[in-house]
């Protein structure tokens, strides 16, 4: 079976895309500096619908294949695509949030892991591993590199440091579409067959990190993924440029750029 091609993004389509990943990061910290405990995942939820609005921008995931909500709100031991519900955050919970907005026909997709109020060292360990995971792979996404240079730095990374990488859900290319060619694994899957970065290519590293081990089930909501021993983890994400020379990193968007 041929291969499913890899999009490359011309300075047009990328003029269009750097306003979407703009959007999605400020959304994203909006998002973060409105949680605190009590409040519930809906309420954190319905705040990111009402930014998203605001930046005159649409939500990517809602029901994209049918998922319910605006964002992924993922909480302690949920890894990805967590479901708004009356469920409240309490002080020393971690939370996941995922957001993709579609925006000058454009997608921005970007993640971080936030604490309520604070949290115990080991969560905070966990965060800031996985923060350095992601940071570790978008070093590697440079001409010359394979995809799976970015899946070994990561992998070795967070293996090191005592965690695990899952195996269920992978890092994508991003542009018209939420999901688009080459998929980007946390961890070496096949060097051979491991497609070359080229300038142009736009892809959502995303380093999804266990406190226990990489095994994960989803719950019976058809949504929610959990780690299967019920420990901790966290998800950090951008949107990714390849370029001529260093990477560039199209969700990252300081606060004090916004107009």
């Amino acid at each position: 079976m041929a291969s499913k091609q890899i999009i490359i993004k011309t300075e047009r389509d990328l003029q269009a895309m750097r306003p979407a990943c703009a959007v999605a990061s400020m959304v994203l910290d909006e998002v973060a500096q409105f949680i605190r405990p009590g409040v519930t995942t809906k309420e954190i939820d319905e705040f990111a619908a009402d930014r998203i609005r605001q930046h005159d921008a649409k939500s990517a995931f809602l029901n994209y294949r049918k998922y319910p909500c605006n964002i992924c709100i993922s909480v302690n031991d949920e890894v990805v695509h967590g479901l708004a519900t009356s469920r409240r955050v309490n002080f020393g919970d971690i939370i996941s949030l995922d957001v993709g907005v579609r925006y000058n026909g454009y997608i921005g997709d970007t993640a971080k892991t936030v604490a309520v109020g604070g949290c115990n060292l080991h969560a905070q360990h966990l965060m800031d591993i996985t923060e350095r995971a992601l940071y570790v792979g978008i070093e590697q996404a440079v001409v010359g590199n394979r995809v799976v240079d970015i899946s070994r730095a990561v992998q070795n990374y967070v293996e090191s440091n005592g965690f695990s990488v899952v195996r269920e859900f992978v890092g994508h290319g991003v542009g018209r579409s939420v999901h688009e060619e080459p998929q980007v694994p946390n961890f070496v899957e096949n060097d051979k067959s491991s497609p070359k970065l080229r300038p142009g290519m736009t892809i959502a590293i995303e380093p999804m990190v266990n406190a226990g081990g990489p095994e994960v089930q989803v719950l019976k909501d058809g949504w929610t993924v959990c780690t299967k021993d019920g420990q901790l983890s966290a998800h950090f994400e951008h949107t990714v440029l390849i370029t001529d020379s260093e990477p560039e990193i199209l969700t990252l968007v300081k606060q004090s750029a916004v107009g």
